[in-house]
């Protein structure tokens, strides 16, 4: 079904692991296109309440774009893939369930763009990020330069986009770049654990509070609280809050049901 990435279903989780070792999984058009679908499958499939991205090996998550494409791109192409590159990525952040990336090894400039759009990140102590986009005279393409910046700060941003400096694994925790460090053969095991404190909550509770704050790097912080409090709104009728708030008082551990 897909050439590039691995889709592996273990409920309650999904696990996508891009297969292009030979390029340290570097993401050509034809990944961008399975990943599509395969989001659109973890996304659609009720039994899957997280989603974890990785990449094949011990060496890379995804050391940035094909380079055989990229020197192929004129204006009408640059334009066109990376606009389609931003739709599908944008797709991680719209999904209503946490998507963690587990970044092992490289995430250069897709691959940074990549984790950059997934709700959490988890690094090996082995991982460099970086967007060394103008080393080969063009910038990013893939959300980095909007991305980035509401992450860890335009000073910081500016200084990774425009020197191209990797950063290593604490450096990237230390700037909030990642959520959590740990060494490579616990990585996959600690994404797991990691999505499994978000998923014994309410589905219906984790996606609207995962909009609120999406929605806060976008708009005034007047119209932010307005968004949060008819999000809160939509919450309370929920049978999820009735089952939340009747366990929290029986003492009990809540069956949520996501309606």
């Amino acid at each position: 079904m897909y050439e590039f990435i691995k889709y592996e279903k273990e409920a309650p989780y999904a696990i996508i692991t891009v297969i292009r070792p030979k390029v340290m999984n570097a993401m050509n058009n034809a990944l961008v296109e399975e990943f599509a679908q395969a989001f659109k499958e973890a996304e659609n499939d009720d039994e899957v309440r997280a989603l974890i991205l990785t990449g094949e090996g011990e060496k890379a998550f995804m050391a940035g774009a094909d380079i055989k494409e990229v020197q192929a791109r004129d204006f009408v192409l640059g334009r066109k893939q990376t606009r389609r590159r931003q739709e599908v990525l944008n797709m991680l952040p719209e999904m209503p369930k946490p998507v963690i990336a587990a970044i092992n090894g490289f995430a250069l400039g897709a691959g940074l763009e990549t984790a950059l759009a997934c709700t959490l990140r988890i690094a090996s102590t082995n991982a460099k990020l970086g967007a060394p986009e103008v080393n080969l005279g063009i910038i990013p393409g893939d959300g980095a330069t909007q991305r980035l910046p509401r992450m860890i700060g335009f000073g910081r941003a500016m200084e990774m986009v425009l020197t191209a400096r990797m950063v290593d694994a604490e450096e990237a925790y230390r700037i909030g770049l990642v959520n959590k460090v740990v060494p490579l053969e616990n990585l996959m095991e600690e994404a797991k654990k990691m999505a499994g404190s978000i998923i014994n909550k309410s589905p219906l509770a984790i996606q609207y509070a995962k909009e609120a704050v999406n929605r806060s790097m976008e708009v005034g912080i007047y119209e932010g609280m307005a968004h949060e409090s008819y999000l809160h709104a939509l919450a309370c009728a929920s049978e999820d809050k009735k089952e939340g708030v009747a366990a929290f008082l029986e003492k009990r551990k809540a069956e949520y049901k996501g309606k």
